[in-house]
């Protein structure tokens, strides 16, 4: 029986993709082992680039459309279309209308930046006949609680005379009901999976504002300010809702954005690693596998704390198989073989300039320099 192999690499970012890494580390075992079945996944963990890589792992297809981006200015967004056993799923990343890398330095402010673009999305791939979304909600620009994405689903926020409040966080600290007599409940109604490794609640000392609004451009005074913004956003989702998730991990990600689908959506918030790794398969994948191979640009004493490979060395070793990982630098690999890796290995077969390992043709070939050798000495203790 041919020994059967699942590569699961993180991006080496700033060299190969997930996707080029498993290629390269495949033509590593082929060149040692031609018979074996190889098994490439491309995964990731959640952040800014997730949809590309489901899009490719899944085989789906790139929709575009125009949406508002985070001062409402129009800009093209790019999201997944995958079938599956469910239906058309949406693959988004809201960072692709809504993120922090579509504005200067200068233009970031999230008093005033929105997430409607995301919400365009949402209503864009609906009207497309999607009705289970995968959201990555990474890279955010915004700190408006997700009341943009809702407001572009119908719902309107007021004051206290009834007026509409204009896009941005600031504008919460004036909030005083939400009105959703006109909202897309028929959208709001479908599967959502929101991806986020941020844990944080919505307001607070480890709240959005608090511990992300300074990255997005708020000054000590805005921090103040939008904090109390979300606070009062808070309690007004829960006498609407009826659902006091201000609290709960996940609500802070993404500005808040969190609190909104938590609130006011069928959805499940998931740990990056462990929501791609169900939407590929991975434990149908290594069923019947004798050896799984992961890895990521570096790998450290970090990489214990939750990022993919260690997601991928656990599910693995829940079916009984052992994984390496390998990586274009390694520190402290004895933590990382007592956290449950078989064995860890650097890529670089020689000294040479940063830019020189770096590149992708570089990095390719040394990819499958290492997975050629971790292929042969599998084999030679295995015959």
């Amino acid at each position: 029986m041919a020994i059967k192999i699942v590569i699961a690499s993180d991006s080496f970012k700033g060299s190969l993709t997930s996707a080029e890494v498993a290629a390269a580390a495949a033509a590593g075992i082929n060149e040692v082992l031609p018979s074996a079945d190889v098994v490439q996944l491309a995964v990731a963990d959640g952040g800014e680039g997730t949809a590309d890589t489901m899009v490719r792992s899944l085989g789906g297809e790139w929709v575009s459309c125009e949406v508002d981006d985070p001062l409402g200015r129009p800009v093209k967004a790019a999201y997944g279309v995958v079938g599956t056993p469910a239906g058309m799923t949406a693959l988004i990343d809201m960072a692709s209308a809504s993120g922090l890398t579509l504005l200067t330095d200068s233009e970031r402010d999230p008093m005033v930046t929105t997430t409607v673009g995301t919400g365009q999305m949402i209503v864009d791939a609906y009207r497309r006949g999607c009705r289970s979304f995968v959201i990555g909600i990474g890279g955010s620009a915004t700190c408006d609680g997700g009341s943009g994405m809702l407001t572009a689903l119908g719902f309107r926020f007021l004051d206290r005379e009834g007026r509409e409040l204009p896009p941005g966080g600031g504008a919460l600290l004036s909030l005083a009901s939400i009105d959703s007599s006109r909202a897309m409940t028929h959208v709001t109604r479908c599967r959502f999976t929101i991806i986020s490794d941020v844990t944080n609640p919505l307001y607070g000392p480890d709240g959005a504002a608090r511990v992300f609004g300074p990255q997005k451009g708020a000054s000590p005074e805005m921090v103040e300010s939008l904090d109390k913004a979300l606070r009062r956003y808070a309690d007004v989702v829960h006498v609407t809702t009826g659902r006091d998730v201000a609290d709960s991990p996940g609500a802070g990600a993404a500005g808040g954005l969190g609190e909104a689908f938590l609130a006011f959506f069928n959805s499940e918030l998931k740990p990056g690693v462990d929501a791609v790794l169900d939407l590929v398969g991975f434990d149908r994948a290594v069923q019947g596998a004798s050896l799984v191979i992961t890895g990521e640009g570096r790998i450290d004493s970090q990489t214990l704390f939750g990022k993919l490979p260690l997601g991928v060395c656990r599910r693995a070793a829940a079916a009984g198989v052992p994984t390496v990982a390998i990586a274009g630098m390694v520190a402290d690999p004895v933590s990382l073989l007592k956290g449950g890796f078989a064995g860890v290995f650097p890529i670089l077969r020689r000294v040479v300039p940063l830019d020189k390992a770096m590149s992708s043709r570089e990095a390719a070939e040394n990819v499958t320099a290492i997975t050629a050798s971790i292929a042969n000495f599998y084999d030679s203790l295995t015959h």
